[in-house]
């Protein structure tokens, strides 16, 4: 009498082992990636930083009103 073995992976044990390979395969590359330099300031001052930007009289805007016609 012979006996049959089961060599199908159950679901669970398929999840386990792809997760822990997930994990050893993240660890792996946090291993290898190099330091990031420091992070340099930012070279605009105070007045830069705060002026305003948008432009209603731009090109650009008065194609978009045009494009879309907007009603008043």
């Amino acid at each position: 009498m012979t006996i049959e073995r089961k060599t199908s992976v159950g679901r669970r044990d398929f999840l386990r082992v792809l997760s822990g390979t997930a994990a050893a395969v993240t660890a792996a590359a946090a291993v290898t990636t190099p330091f990031v330099d420091t992070a340099k300031a930012d070279t605009e001052t105070y007045d830069e930083k705060r002026k305003s930007r948008y432009k209603a009289d731009s090109a650009d805007i008065k194609n978009f009103y045009r494009v879309n016609h907007y009603p008043r």
